[in-house]
């Protein structure tokens, strides 16, 4: 005979699995499924969740939301009872995308009950040419919100992690008298200090170079196809805040088959999001033809291309591009995504022939690119660094896969060096 309280623990769990599986029908074939649990009937608070789940969950859909909108509304509102923010984002993501509801986004009082989240700005700058206008004011209102949120998380890394490898690659051990770091200086030769004159003798200067307008210029040459919804958002983020410090020159191009410098619009990420374009086609060497313009300073310039590196242009130019920057000096980064989703699908075959010209290519999420940058700024070996944050390099296992024109191939006495460096 079962004790009362292994009884209530035996219910407990059919409860749990109930909730967690369901009661879909199994079908009749399928001996191996376990129909434990799946008959417990749910009341009050757990029948409420389970509707809630069901009506994006459910395979035949018998009990989805349809295309009412005060319905939409209500689902959104209870999901939010139920469930904390996080969740409620990774449910309502499921809805848009498993019942097709996009669509319903194009009216404000839905769009004000959902919950804001970088995925929800992809989509709206996806549809962003069929918002009506009397949604476009709340579509930028949530746009802010996101924005706003994720400004105040990342731009204090950002900002410190910039200063001090600026700092750093800035320092000199033979300054002129007016550019000597007193502080440093002091510190560095406190050993040196001669009691009986009451002195320190200054064996080392330290200071800083004479600070010009910009000390790095930084090129963002993002792909805006529409798989690189969550990478725009960050990269619109991260370009504003840079632009606003004096110690980086920061230009920030968009491309599709077409170019569009958005530089002028780096005051506001909410407007230069709002100047992307989602989706279309990919012409990364007409992208990076446009970049070669900008460049004034090889030896200072960064450029940072986030791309998955599926060109549907003319890929020898774009190899061709990528090898006259790197033989000019220009620091070249491609970024498969710059986002939190993970590595995304890629261009193998590409990322290897980039490899071949010191050009790494890995997938960056927002909370390491302060230091992707500062570690940039130092002009540190990128595979390395990327590769002692565990992020996976791409195309470095078979670096000889593609066959280059002899003219675009790496000479052997700059392979050489470059592997003796490594």
């Amino acid at each position: 005979m079962q004790k009362p309280a292994d009884v209530n623990q035996e219910k407990e769990r059919l409860r749990r699995w109930r909730m967690v599986m369901g009661n879909e029908p199994v079908p009749p074939a399928d001996h191996s499924a376990n129909l434990e649990g799946l008959d417990v009937e749910l009341t009050g608070t757990d029948a409420e969740i389970d509707a809630v789940l069901k009506a994006v969950y459910d395979s035949d859909r018998r009990s989805g939301l349809g295309s009412s909108s005060p319905r939409v509304n209500r689902w959104l509102s209870d999901i939010r009872r139920f469930f904390p923010k996080s969740v409620v984002r990774l449910v309502q993501r499921d809805a848009f995308e498993r019942l097709k509801l996009q669509r319903m986004l194009l009216q404000p009082e839905l769009l004000e009950a959902v919950e804001p989240d970088v995925h929800l700005v992809g989509t709206l700058l996806s549809l962003k040419n069929v918002i009506p206008e009397k949604t476009k004011e709340t579509a930028r209102k949530v746009v802010r919100k996101v924005v706003d949120e994720l400004e105040r998380r990342l731009r204090q890394p950002m900002v410190s992690a910039i200063q001090g490898a600026i700092d750093q690659s800035s320092r000199t051990s033979r300054p002129r008298a007016s550019e000597i770091d007193w502080d440093l200086t002091i510190r560095k030769n406190l050993k040196n200090y001669l009691p009986e004159h009451k002195a320190i003798i200054p064996e080392k200067l330290v200071g800083f170079r004479r600070k010009r307008s910009s000390l790095r210029d930084v090129i963002l040459c993002l792909d805006q196809s529409g798989s690189m919804s969550s990478s725009v958002v960050y990269s619109s983020i991260f370009a504003a805040v840079m632009a606003s410090l004096r110690s980086l020159s920061t230009r920030f191009v968009v491309f599709d088959t077409e170019v569009v410098d958005l530089s002028e619009h780096l005051n506001d990420p909410v407007d230069l999001l709002f100047g992307t374009q989602l989706g279309g086609g990919t012409d990364i060497a007409r992208a990076l033809k446009y970049c070669q313009q900008l460049v004034q300073r090889p030896e200072q310039t960064i450029l940072i291309l986030i791309s998955d590196l599926f060109e549907g242009g003319d890929v020898e130019q774009t190899v061709r591009r990528v090898a006259e920057l790197t033989a000019s000096g220009v620091q070249v980064i491609c970024l498969l995504s710059l986002a939190d989703d993970g590595t995304p699908a890629s261009n193998e075959s590409l990322a290897a022939t980039l490899a071949g010209f010191g050009v790494p290519a890995f997938a960056c999420t927002p909370d390491l690119f302060p230091e992707l940058i500062a570690a940039a700024i130092r002009k540190q070996d990128l595979g390395r660094w990327a590769a002692s944050q565990e992020l996976v390099v791409r195309g470095t296992e078979k670096p000889n896969e593609v066959e280059l024109p002899p003219e675009l191939r790496v000479p052997e006495e700059i392979s050489f060096f470059r592997d003796q460096k490594l």
